[in-house]
């Protein structure tokens, strides 16, 4: 094994408490006001903006720096159409035999169905696929470690960096997710982790009225 290289790491910022303190609080004021639309406008969106924060979701953190994951970003009406066809099918497969009356009773506050207008509504989607393994330009097979771990953190980033950005998101898993691997074209090694769409609230969008966990139902302080 060849011993690995380094670098100097000179970009941390070293912060006094008191600004520490200012920027956790800002950065909490400004994320909690994120929430999962379902009611989209289908205002464009600057597809620069979208680049960066594909490219911010590519900094995350990730096993072996493999960076197991494909972003797809979709805006075509026709695709966008199709995707929603096939994401319905499976939804209504979900609703009325798949899902538990537990499950569907945990939903009924979100007020969710099999019907998904969102898809075709929202001028973006971002299909987010999780690679176990990677073929390189000479058709070598690499294995992936912590895909799914690795591809979770990835997608946080991209939403919180969309949410900065002023865009709405909502995250869609509908189950199986492989039509999607057709549709866009994707190899079998991909698999789809989450579609994630994008885009501005309409001007009549609303909100489930719930609220999050306090912090002493979330975390444990041990020290």
């Amino acid at each position: 094994m060849s011993n690995p290289k380094f670098i100097p790491y000179t970009d941390f910022e070293h912060l006094k408490e008191e600004e520490m303190l200012k920027r956790s609080k800002e950065f909490y004021d400004k994320i909690k006001k994120r929430r999962t639309i379902r009611h989209f406008s289908n205002k464009k969106i600057p597809i620069d903006v979208l680049k960066n924060c594909l490219l911010a979701a590519g900094t995350a953190p990730n096993g072996a720096n493999m960076q197991p994951w494909r972003f797809v970003v979709i805006t075509n009406k026709s695709i966008k159409k199709e995707i929603r066809f096939e994401a319905e099918k499976e939804e209504h497969i979900f609703y009325t035999s798949r899902a538990s009356n537990e499950w569907l009773k945990a939903l009924e506050l979100l007020g969710t169905d099999e019907h998904k207008p969102f898809l075709e509504e929202a001028p973006c989607l971002i299909a987010i696929f999780s690679k176990k393994i990677d073929v390189l330009p000479n058709g070598e097979k690499v294995k992936q470690y912590y895909a799914q771990e690795s591809v979770g953190i990835a997608t946080g980033f991209l939403i919180v960096a969309l949410h900065n950005a002023g865009l709405a998101t909502l995250t869609h898993t509908p189950s199986p997710m492989r039509f999607l691997n057709k549709i866009l074209n994707r190899p079998e090694y991909e698999r789809p982790f989450l579609l994630l769409v994008v885009g501005y609230p309409s001007e009549n969008a609303e909100v489930p009225n719930i609220h999050k966990k306090p912090l002493n139902e979330i975390a444990d302080f041990i020290g």
